[in-house]
């Protein structure tokens, strides 16, 4: 009897080892009422929630996110714009644009992020793409470019005028991500009202109610409806260093899903330095000792748990003994840092041999080498 007891109770602490641990903040006391939802931290891209996040679905009016940083990267923001019949008939909401009257890109974008114009689209997409057909043609390009895998965009606005029309949670997650590195995007995104200046005088509002009255951490996004996608949101908040996306599909409460999650992610998780840029303190090596650094810091999104569960591994080349010292030639990297939680990677940084001043005159490809000999592997490390 005694044996089986203590059997049971083995078999009981293994399982309860096995189980993942969650801190009291990572639990959620709420619901989501979108058919597919997704949060992530910008500057990771880190997951931090998902519900059916890469399932593909009709996403309306939060194309527009496209449609924006494309204009943005085009250069052509202070060019005038002659609106065309096609872009004055387009159907839903609209800012109201006339048939040969001219404005500037710039204006057009705001009219299309504030108040989502459809109108605005067609006029972006016939003046940057030289067609709408080849404005989509564009769309598709930088989607396959940026990593969006389960999209396909048939017209600039969003519109329920082709069946396959469609992305996903997730993908328009990354789609944000990218265009918040965009300086120019990130204040069009962020404001509440732009007068447009031109052939016709015009005010207009945001739509996007989270940052102009319910949240105050809000820093942004683009809202969408169609009769068959539904309500549709992508929203940006900031707070305490962390940067937070959230993208819903066919949400019956959206502002409230977006507001629970921002709050929820915020009180669990903390942004973390996990890798200071500059020399590495930790290596005690008598030849790599205080000569040693990381080109760049690494953030990251932590739990209190998760904290605790971190394991940092710095592997190093052998170093050169006393007979090659005089030839030695450090290889580049010399090493690395490996991030690991619960086993599995979450992150990694090169570790260079030289003054931290030679490599910040270094310029992308150099960058780039550094992550690519990491992708390979050192060779030759112990």
């Amino acid at each position: 009897m005694r044996r089986k007891c203590a059997f049971i109770m083995i078999v009981f602490l293994l399982i309860m080892t096995a189980l993942p641990i969650q801190s009291h903040a990572e639990q959620r006391n709420f619901s989501v009422s979108a058919q597919a939802a997704v949060l992530i931290e910008q500057e990771s891209g880190r997951v931090l929630y998902g519900k059916r996040e890469h399932e593909p679905q009709r996403i309306a009016s939060i194309t527009k996110i496209m449609t924006a940083i494309l204009a943005i990267e085009s250069g052509k923001m202070n060019e005038l714009v002659q609106v065309s019949a096609r872009a004055r008939g387009t159907e839903g909401s609209s800012i109201y644009l006339q048939i040969g009257e001219k404005i500037r890109l710039e204006d057009l974008v705001y009219g299309l992020m504030l108040r989502s114009g459809n109108d605005a689209a067609v006029a972006i997409a016939e003046h940057v793409g030289g067609s709408l057909e080849g404005f989509v043609f564009m769309m598709n390009e930088k989607a396959e470019q940026i990593g969006m895998s389960n999209t396909l965009f048939q017209n600039p606005h969003g519109l329920d005028d082709h069946e396959n029309h469609y992305s996903s949670a997730y993908d328009m997650a990354i789609l944000t991500r990218y265009a918040m590195n965009n300086g120019q995007y990130r204040e069009i995104s962020s404001t509440k009202s732009h007068r447009a200046e031109g052939d016709n005088i015009r005010v207009w509002r945001n739509k996007n109610r989270l940052l102009t009255e319910l949240y105050r951490y809000s820093t942004g996004g683009k809202t969408g409806f169609t009769k068959l996608a539904h309500r549709t949101l992508v929203s940006t908040a900031t707070k305490d260093d962390m940067n937070l996306i959230a993208v819903t599909l066919n949400a019956p409460s959206d502002w409230h899903d977006h507001m629970n999650l921002f709050n929820w992610a915020f009180d669990a998780y903390s942004m973390e330095t996990l890798v200071e840029k500059g020399i590495q303190q930790e290596i005690d090596d008598h030849f790599y000792k205080d000569h040693v650094y990381a080109p760049y810091s690494f953030d990251y999104p932590l739990s209190k748990t998760e904290q605790e569960a971190l394991e940092k591994e710095i592997t190093l080349f052998k170093p050169p003994t006393n007979a090659k010292m005089e030839s030695y030639v450090p290889p580049r990297p010399v090493g690395k840092v490996e991030l690991l939680l619960n086993n599995e990677m979450i992150g990694q940084v090169p570790l260079l041999f030289e003054p931290p001043e030679v490599e910040e005159k270094k310029g992308f490809w150099s960058r780039f080498l550094d992550l690519f000999s990491l992708t390979i592997g050192v060779r030759g490390i112990d």
